[in-house]
């Protein structure tokens, strides 16, 4: 579908897929700036003002945040080294200079099949962030010679988002998270097939949409259970693949995930601390383990047209849907609403399906800029919607939990999460 500017979906996905790349690798240049500022700021004082805070050492904590976002710099160049994920290298472009040559290809693709434990492909990771983006496999080429693309603010702050993930996914210091979130998620799939041998789990096929960094999705093919993760965003498609595929030793990577804010630092140890990914070994699943990630929109790839649609040849192929801070991701991409979200979900689970979800109701465009259509439901009206669709729900209840948070920070965010296990019936 061509666009006012000329250019189709896939040529403007090519161009967003450049746009991420470019804020990777501007990571250092706009960090850096930003630390110089409050530099900067600090010569605005009076003179006893500045003797004072260099007397406290605030000049050598801005030299060791420096340092910090180096180190940071170092491994987000490695993830947009090779984007191999989008099957060719993608240079800086900007919208206004380039032409398209070929024309594109507007079905999402899966990049990834399912592998065993020697052969990690990859492609929620769910950011609890506010915009998505779609993916294409294969973008078309572009003639003509691009500009640099300038990363926005909006741009850097997902970047630093993505940095956190991989805290609650591939940190040992995540795993107060992980276990308030995926644990419960994934106790209630094991009992739901606790009937089950462990060696016929595989015959079973899990569903993960918004799966981020890819954790919950490793973790549940580590149970021996066929899964497969769908994700959306590039930030985070980028991220899992090198984690996933590139990642050959525990701990291999050092991070700095907390400098990028100086509100609320307890100390400056709590915020310069580095943190270790990841603490499990990425490839080390079972052997004959079937794990895969997809890239693209959870409701192009899983959903269909109309309302039920019984040739999509997703319907009634999955034995498990897990959500996790995911359902309030619906998109108003033509029209898209949590209605539709849950009726693919009920669609595409096989009679006597399980769906578990755990998250809140933070709706992703709620007040947007745009003036996009969004449905907001409260959590009495997404269950009864769920009830109506067609899903008896049981062992309902409320679990505490933060999202990407800093344990040492003096402002931690609390989600009262509801959790809930529900069989499809109908």
């Amino acid at each position: 579908m061509p666009h006012s500017h000329g250019l189709t979906d896939a040529e403007e996905e090519q161009l967003h897929v450049a746009k991420v790349i470019q804020t990777f690798k501007s990571y250092a240049k706009s960090s850096l700036s930003a630390n110089n500022r409050r530099r900067k700021d600090i010569y605005t004082l009076p003179l006893a003002d500045q003797e004072m805070l260099k007397g406290l050492g605030y000049l050598q904590k801005l030299d060791a945040v420096d340092d910090a976002i180096v180190a940071n710099a170092e491994f987000l160049n490695q993830i947009v080294a090779n984007p191999e994920i989008f099957g060719h290298n993608i240079d800086s472009l900007d919208i206004d200079d380039v032409i398209p040559e070929t024309p594109a290809e507007e079905t999402p693709e899966i990049l990834a099949v399912p592998h065993s434990h020697s052969d990690l492909s990859h492609s929620h990771g769910h950011s609890h962030d506010h915009s998505h983006e779609l993916g294409h496999a294969n973008p078309p080429a572009f003639s003509g010679k691009p500009k640099r693309y300038k990363p926005t603010e909006f741009d850097m702050d997902k970047l630093r988002s993505t940095i956190k993930q991989f805290v609650r996914d591939w940190s040992g210091e995540g795993k107060v998270e992980r276990d308030a979130c995926y644990g419960p998620i994934k106790d209630a799939l094991l009992e739901h097939y606790s009937d089950i041998p462990l060696e016929e789990r595989g015959n079973f096929r899990v569903l993960v949409p918004g799966v981020g960094l890819g954790r919950l999705a490793f973790d549940v093919a580590s149970l021996g259970f066929t899964c497969q993760g769908n994700e959306f965003s590039h930030y985070m498609l980028l991220s899992s693949y090198m984690m996933l595929n590139k990642t050959d030793e525990i701990n291999k990577y050092t991070i700095y995930p907390y400098i990028h804010s100086f509100s609320n630092a307890a100390s400056r140890n709590a915020m310069l601390r580095s943190v270790s990914i990841p603490d499990v070994l990425p490839s080390a699943l079972p052997e004959g383990s079937d794990f895969s990630l997809v890239a693209g929109d959870f409701e192009e790839i899983y959903g269909a047209e109309g309302d039920a649609d019984t040739s999509e040849p997703q319907a009634g192929q999955w034995d498990a849907v897990l959500t996790c801070f995911f359902i309030d991701t619906a998109t108003y991409q033509q029209a898209k609403n949590i209605v539709n979200y849950l009726r693919i979900i009920h669609r595409i689970l096989a009679p006597g399906g399980v769906w578990i979800n755990l998250g809140p109701l933070l709706w992703h465009f709620e007040n947007n800029q745009s003036n996009d259509p969004s449905i907001e439901l409260d959590l009495d009206e997404v269950k009864a919607l769920a009830r109506q669709i067609g899903f008896e729900l049981s062992k309902e209840k409320t679990i505490d939990t933060s999202y990407t948070s800093n344990a040492q920070s003096m402002l931690g965010y609390m989600y009262h999460a509801e959790f809930w296990v529900a069989t499809k019936t109908v």
